[in-house]
């Protein structure tokens, strides 16, 4: 696009965050500051709609951003306010160093509370640990791992072995496990046991490896949970809450949680803020909605992921600033 394209598109994009309103050629003429007439614009909205950046609704002769609108703004012209002083303070007093639930439970609802969308927090992940572990023979070439947690949940996997046990070796095998590890993680397990599984009996060591590896894979990867604060505050937007299939979509994503569990955890490998558009990729596949996301750390290592969940059409300059702060400050008190 040239400049004058570009320009017309910012404006477009901020006129319509601001109003909610399709923006029409005439307005923009007013609005852009260009010396350029209602037909020339009109022939650049026709430009930029052929390329998927607006779109016109059919109860008007504006237009309105597309997806694909939304991101060239934020990614090449959207301008960030400096956060008020005033904000920063209000983060900062409500993470006072405490318990890290309640911290996290108080980021989420501080991101609900300063931009009127939800908040949400990834929590950090938590590494599964076995209480119990147990090997049964289950025929030539197949043994049933099973594995009790602290918890007194019960988890199955049938492990593929080229050696035939017999079930006392499998017996041994769990009972040395259960002896010197139970209570521990499968990554302390393995951290434990790089030098020593040369030292051990064939079998047992065999088995060992067997059961890293599967609990690793299935089981030690731990788990988060999602936080969640304001999601009844999406309601109260118009863009949002006009079409009950799509309402009703929206909160069985945020009551189900595992769209933003996987969406969460992408950002927490990227640095910095991460702006995620719906209707861009599987990972949000809600068009009117956008997630802001920060990763937050705990004594310098990233471990969970917070944001702000919202409408596309909200003020990207005001919002990522608080995203950004919060996890900063949220870094800090977690780090006490």
């Amino acid at each position: 696009m040239d400049d004058r394209s570009r320009a017309l598109l910012k404006t477009l994009i901020e006129r319509y965050i601001e109003e909610g309103q399709p923006i029409g050629s005439q307005s923009l003429s007013r609005s852009s500051g260009l010396d350029l007439s209602a037909a020339t614009i009109r022939n650049v909205m026709a430009d930029l709609e052929e390329l998927g950046l607006v779109t016109s609704p059919h109860t008007s002769a504006g237009r309105i951003p597309t997806p694909r609108g939304y991101r060239l703004f934020v990614d090449t012209m959207l301008t960030v306010r400096p956060i008020e002083a005033i904000t920063a303070r209000e983060v900062e007093q409500g993470l006072l160093p405490d318990s890290p639930q309640r911290v996290l439970s108080s980021a989420a609802q501080i991101l609900s509370n300063l931009t009127h969308f939800a908040g949400v927090v990834m929590t950090p992940k938590r590494a599964q640990v076995f209480k119990h572990i147990e090997f049964l023979r289950l025929g030539e070439g197949k043994i049933l791992l099973i594995l009790v947690t602290p918890e007194g949940d019960v988890q199955n996997r049938i492990l593929p072995t080229t050696q035939d046990y017999s079930p006392s070796q499998l017996t041994e095998a769990g009972n040395y496990i259960n002896s010197q590890f139970a209570g521990k993680s499968f990554a302390e397990v393995r951290a434990h046991l790089l030098s020593d599984l040369d030292h051990l009996r064939a079998d047992i060591a065999g088995l060992m490896a067997l059961a890293l590896h599967s609990g690793e894979s299935d089981y030690g990867m731990g788990h988060s949970e999602v936080v969640l604060s304001g999601e009844r505050r999406l309601l109260n937007i118009g863009d949002l809450s006009s079409n009950l299939d799509k309402l009703r979509k929206m909160f069985d994503m945020l009551e189900q949680k595992s769209v933003l569990v996987q969406l969460l955890d992408t950002s927490s490998h990227a640095d910095g803020i991460q702006i995620f558009i719906g209707g861009e990729s599987d990972l949000l596949p809600y068009e009117d909605l956008a997630v802001i996301s920060a990763p937050y750390s705990i004594d310098g290592q990233i471990v969970g992921t917070l944001g702000v969940i919202g409408p596309t059409r909200m003020a990207y300059d005001r919002v990522i600033p608080i995203v950004d702060i919060t996890s900063k400050l949220l870094s800090g008190a977690l780090s006490y």
